[in-house]
């Protein structure tokens, strides 16, 4: 009964925040089944263990290998037929799925779950988990998934209007009928998969809404938005700025503090004139509006939630892309208007993977549900660099359906490979004992392939993405990557493509060797071995080679001596 006593708390604080108290109305129903339905098998969260956050799903921690689907295929039970066995054949264990509001409410009040009840079956029948996209008010900023009895009605559900007062295709995120219609839809879906899902926990996490941010503007216009912006900033926002002043992303404090770190006032008082003040004000505004629907959501099913952003290519402006979307330098914004969301996703197509990874891993668990289209043939690389060094949770190339061929076979060699040594990584990540390796991108493509160094486990090792025994003009070093995992005191396993490792004691006394390199595989836990590479494979003692011919795995040990 806790749940329930504190989603009627909620409720009330929803109407106090929006002035009325239709969203309570229209939740109260189902609060009320949700007191009398039976208890289930605990759902997956985040829990921080040691020195990383994982994903714990029925009491282990999970590693998604994941793949998004196309947004229009999962739309088609006759479509995905075909996909899902293949999916289950490239290595996957998970798959993003879009649940578009249109196809679950067509009609105004009536609930048709048919579309959502096909994914779970079909993904159960291919030993599939899921990750449920919710495709709301909003998709990629646009209200294209809002079913036609929204849509049409205007007068109804209000639209963002530009500067100059044209109506955009945009549902505004001020109008309390576009928030309660949301929120009520999303609810009842959450509520739902409590029913059909809460005993097998086939669904591992929801993202609510995709892609949110205001476009061609920085910010929303219209006689809500503008009443609301020449209101004062909310104290919840300025006194989080307040308590976390030191901590905060430098572009907002330098900001907030360049007008004078004011704790109150209107939002042009606070964070000034121009595009920078407007994104504030849109990040805060669909925090708000994301934090409703997901805390609604939560109150029916405590699954976890996170949101995706749309990233910003560099020198442009707010509005020139998404404004006030879940970026890196609004986390602060984020994280204090959407408290129930449980991270912030970047959806990374820019070549620059690891500098954006990085920013989102220092925050908050790395998930990435969108990492590329699924044919960009530095997937396995990004992959390495994430969940060796990142610790990340998830990993996801977009569009995997349309893989296929060489393609599909390079992605699930690689996912293949993680996955059998998933529980090994997973202890690794909560140890501290995992580094990965990717040569660094930068955003305009530029590879920078110089040689980094780890320390690990009193060793230093230097990762070379040159394959010294491949001709140079028959190597991409942008695809090159791997990972190590310490396993024991002088244990060690390799894993990736393309690298060449040497190592040292961290210490600078004497030097190390390779007592033993074992190439093999894991199977179901156990350990295989194949060749034992202790010649011209390792340069007769000299380094580790992983060559670029595909994802292999060597089981090392290493010795000092002076």
């Amino acid at each position: 009964m806790e749940v329930h006593l504190g989603a009627w708390a909620f409720l009330q604080r929803i109407s106090e925040d929006r002035g009325n108290g239709v969203i309570a109305r229209l939740y109260l129903a189902a609060l009320l089944s949700l007191a009398a339905a039976p208890a289930l098998a605990q759902p997956p969260a985040l829990e921080r263990r040691g020195n990383a956050i994982h994903l714990v799903v029925d009491g282990r921690p999970f590693l998604i290998l994941g793949g998004e689907l196309a947004n229009s295929s999962a739309s088609s039970r006759a479509h995905m037929a075909p996909i899902w066995p293949r999916l289950r054949a490239m290595g996957l264990n998970a798959v993003l799925a879009p649940v578009s509001w249109e196809l679950i409410e067509p009609v105004e009040g009536r609930m048709d779950f048919a579309s959502v009840d096909a994914l779970i079956e079909d993904a159960r029948a291919n030993d599939l988990r899921l990750v449920l996209l919710w495709f709301g008010a909003w998709k990629n900023s646009m209200s294209s998934y809002a079913p036609a009895w929204v849509k049409r009605d205007t007068a109804r559900f209000a639209r963002v209007r530009g500067p100059d007062g044209s109506p955009m295709e945009i549902l505004s995120s001020f109008d309390p009928d576009v928030l309660a219609a949301d929120a009520r839809a999303f609810t009842a879906l959450m509520a739902h998969l409590r029913q059909v899902d809460g005993a097998r926990r086939t669904i591992l996490m929801v993202q609510v809404e995709n892609e949110v941010g205001m476009i061609p503007t920085a910010r929303e216009h219209g006689p809500a938005a503008d009443a609301a912006f020449a209101a004062p900033v909310p104290r919840a926002l300025t006194d989080w700025l307040v308590a976390h002043r030191t901590a905060l992303a430098t572009p907002l404090r330098t900001l907030w503090e360049s007008n004078g770190a004011r704790r109150n006032g209107s939002w042009r008082d606070v964070f000034g004139e121009g595009d920078a003040a407007d994104e504030v004000f849109t990040a805060w505004s669909y925090a708000r509006y994301v934090e409703t629907v997901a805390a609604a959501g939560k109150a029916q099913n405590r699954l976890p939630m996170y949101v995706n952003a749309a990233l910003a290519r560099p020198g442009r402006r707010p509005g020139d892309y998404p404004s006030g979307g879940p970026l890196a330098h609004l986390f602060d914004v984020w994280r204090a208007g959407a408290p129930s969301i449980d991270l912030l996703a970047p959806d990374i197509y820019f070549p620059n993977f690891g500098e954006i990874s990085a920013s989102y891993a220092a925050f908050n668990p790395l998930f990435i549900p969108e990492a590329q289209h699924a044919g960009d043939p530095r997937i396995p690389a990004d992959a390495w660099l994430a969940f060796g060094r990142h610790r990340a949770i998830g990993f996801s190339p977009f569009s995997i359906d349309s893989l296929s061929g060489a393609e599909a076979d390079r992605l699930g060699a690689t996912y293949r490979l993680i996955g059998s040594i998933a529980p090994l990584l997973l202890e690794a990540q909560r140890e501290g004992r995992s580094v990965g390796f990717a040569p660094m991108v930068a955003f305009d493509g530029t590879v920078d392939d110089a040689p980094q160094t780890a320390t690990l486990g009193g060793y230093r090792f230097t990762v070379t993405f040159i394959d010294p025994w491949t001709p140079r003009g028959q190597q991409r070093p942008g695809e090159h990557g791997g990972l190590i995992l310490q396993t024991g005191p002088e244990d060690f396993l390799f894993a990736g493509e393309g690298i060449t490792v040497t190592v040292a004691p961290a210490d600078g006394r004497g030097a190390a060797g390779i007592d033993s390199a074992w190439e093999g595989r894991f199977e179901g836990g156990a350990w295989t071995s194949g060749r034992l590479l202790n010649g011209d494979e390792t340069h007769q003692g000299r380094h580790i080679r992983l060559p670029p011919s595909g994802p292999t795995l060597q089981r090392v040990r290493l010795y000092r001596y002076r």
